[in-house]
């Protein structure tokens, strides 16, 4: 089992920035990837970013260029700097964990926490 949890949602006007954090427990392999997803009411969940244990990086085309996802291997935690924030990524975030087996392939469960809501303002 792994559980996340998750902090930094808030309210922010346009062209603010927010971060979030997400700290992963329990049974954390070594090989991983970790990250963001986003859902809006009425829409599906959506991939904002991920990174790999291995640096790898994934990025929505949407945010790309705003926003920066990070790592603290160590720590098991994973970071999302949202800078140029817009009304249209207001959302909630949910933060993402699953093994991978060799660089790339999510292998077993995907695990998922509570979610932090982000509204931005116009």
């Amino acid at each position: 089992q792994v559980q996340l949890v998750e902090s930094g949602g808030g309210l922010v006007q346009a062209g603010g920035s927010l971060r979030l954090s997400c700290a992963a427990s329990g049974s954390i392999f070594s090989i991983n990837v970790m990250g963001w997803y986003r859902q809006a009411p009425g829409k599906q969940r959506e991939l904002v970013a991920s990174m790999t244990s291995g640096g790898g990086t994934n990025y929505a085309v949407s945010v790309k260029d705003r926003f920066t996802i990070s790592r603290d291997n160590a720590k098991n935690t994973v970071f999302l700097q949202m800078n140029s924030l817009k009304p249209e990524d207001t959302a909630v975030y949910y933060c993402n964990y699953q093994n991978l087996a060799g660089t790339t392939i999510r292998v077993g469960r995907a695990y998922w926490g509570q979610g932090t809501q982000v509204t931005v303002s116009s």
